[in-house]
């Protein structure tokens, strides 16, 4: 009996000698107090992420990461999805390069002079609120008893102020989508397979006089590209992503039954194309949007747009159509200050719009791309939020509607004689009214106060003056 214990209590002594050698785990530490770890950036449904790359924090989102006073932490950051990245520890003034591609990596070491509790993430815009965020926990030391409080995330144009404003950009495209972009009618055809060609572009636009702003866009404007198909076709969706882009983007189109309204077919790295197909099942005027997070900096900085499912035997015929969207800018800098601006996502988070546009920009519909038409034409609009987040109380000024599709309703008996129609972010409305005076009419929010932020259009109408409607003398000083 006492030579098989022997044994058990040898082998048991072997395989714990065994556990104390060299093992596959992530961290590492050798005799000179090098901590070696590999995280992967990952992109999902829940937001954006450091992932531990393999063993003992293998599959750990955000793990935290350990040390001692005075050792060095070297990390290897891997790109798992594309998108512009890199590790940021300010507490110990540590900064990665950025890898921007899938599979790209990049390897650096710091070294922990002092105990706490640190924060690290990814400094890219927005991708710390995204998730982007972990842990160092540093032990030992004599500043072990002032442990140090994670960074907090820059406020509201803390990033900007840390630096002179950057000049206007002068590599501008033109980001306003002429409201009469808007495809032909299909008329009473067959259902067939259409499709639809977008690309993810970051591009430099004119925000305001003196003003520019990067943009996110679908096909390098601010809407998206309308598109119009009929119930009953196959939509066939390409999905490029720009080479030169810092994210990926990807298209949640509120016409597709189906996860995600097919951004889980759609999340494309910068340089890829993806592709999916869907059968507009409901006829209806919808919105779409890139949807990878965080998903409300992506609508924010110009990614959304509208499509058009028209019912069987097509819409109506009208004599002008027109395609207007409203959006938020979040600005680091204040309304009005010039120069290049960057996004605020923490004005973003606390619903703190700088600017309210229609079409992209401020001055969109009104000195660069106005609405225009005639007296006797009868006009429609294809009214859309892109948001993210304030609902609109879309009004023209001087005009009643004859007719509206509330909420984008093509099956629905429109209401009809309206003076202001309600359309939450996200959502869309169809109006007609037949136009009967000549003069400048202004499209607005009514919740008015928003004018002040940029938000008004222009419908110009021409033809012969109308006294028997409406006769006076114009006064200086109506703002009309």
């Amino acid at each position: 009996m006492k030579t098989p214990r022997a044994l058990v209590i040898i082998l048991l002594f072997t395989l714990l000698m065994a556990g104390c050698g060299p093992q596959n785990t992530v961290e590492q530490v050798s005799d000179s107090g090098v901590h070696e770890y590999a995280l992967k950036t990952s992109i999902s449904s829940s937001g954006m992420q450091f992932v531990g790359d393999g063993g003992s924090i293998a599959g750990q989102t955000n793990p935290t990461l350990t040390a001692k006073v005075g050792d060095t932490i070297h990390i290897t950051l891997t790109n798992g999805d594309g998108s512009l990245h890199d590790f940021t520890a300010p507490d110990f003034n540590a900064k990665s390069s950025q890898i921007l591609g899938m599979g790209k990596t990049t390897d650096f070491s710091f070294k922990v002079d002092k105990a706490g509790t640190f924060a690290y993430f990814c400094s890219t815009q927005g991708h710390r609120q995204a998730g982007m965020e972990g842990k160092i926990v540093v032990s030992g030391g004599a500043a072990a008893a002032n442990a140090a409080a994670p960074s907090p995330v820059p406020a509201s144009g803390e990033q900007m102020s840390m630096a002179a404003v950057q000049p206007a950009a002068t590599d501008l495209v033109d980001i306003v989508r002429d409201p009469a972009d808007v495809p032909a009618p299909l008329g009473n055809r067959a259902p067939t397979t259409v499709q639809v060609n977008l690309e993810a572009k970051e591009v430099s636009g004119l925000l305001a006089d003196g003003t520019t702003f990067t943009y996110w866009t679908f096909n390098g404007q601010v809407p998206g590209p309308f598109l119009r198909v009929r119930v009953g076709d196959t939509v066939e969706v390409h999905l490029k992503n720009a080479a030169g882009s810092s994210m990926s983007h990807s298209v949640d189109f509120h016409a597709v039954t189906g996860p995600g309204g097919g951004a889980v077919y759609t999340s494309t790295a910068p340089g890829q194309e993806t592709m999916f197909t869907f059968q507009a099942l409901n006829p209806g005027l919808f919105v779409y949007h890139c949807a990878t997070p965080m998903v409300a900096e992506h609508i924010a900085n110009g990614m959304y747009g509208m499509i058009l499912v028209e019912p069987e035997g097509g819409l109506p015929t009208v004599d002008r159509e027109f395609y207007v969207m409203q959006g938020e800018i979040y600005t680091a800098g204040a309304f009005g200050q010039k120069g290049q601006q960057a996004d605020s996502v923490q004005k973003l988070l606390d619903e703190k719009p700088e600017y309210f546009v229609f079409n992209g920009a401020v001055g969109a519909l009104t000195t660069q791309k106005p609405l225009k038409a005639s007296v006797g034409q009868t006009v429609r609009i294809f009214f859309g939020v892109g948001g993210p987040n304030f609902i609109s109380s879309f009004h023209v000024i001087g005009e009643i509607m004859d007719r509206v599709y509330e909420l984008g309703s093509l099956t629905s008996a429109p209401l009809t004689n309206v003076q202001t129609v309600m359309v939450p972010p996200g959502g869309a409305t169809v109006v007609e009214f037949k136009l009967q005076v000549p003069g400048r009419y202004i499209l607005v929010d009514h919740a008015l106060a928003r004018m002040q932020r940029g938000l008004a259009g222009y419908l110009m109408v021409d033809g012969p003056a109308a006294p028997e409607i409406i006769n006076g003398t114009p006064m200086p000083g109506s703002g009309h």
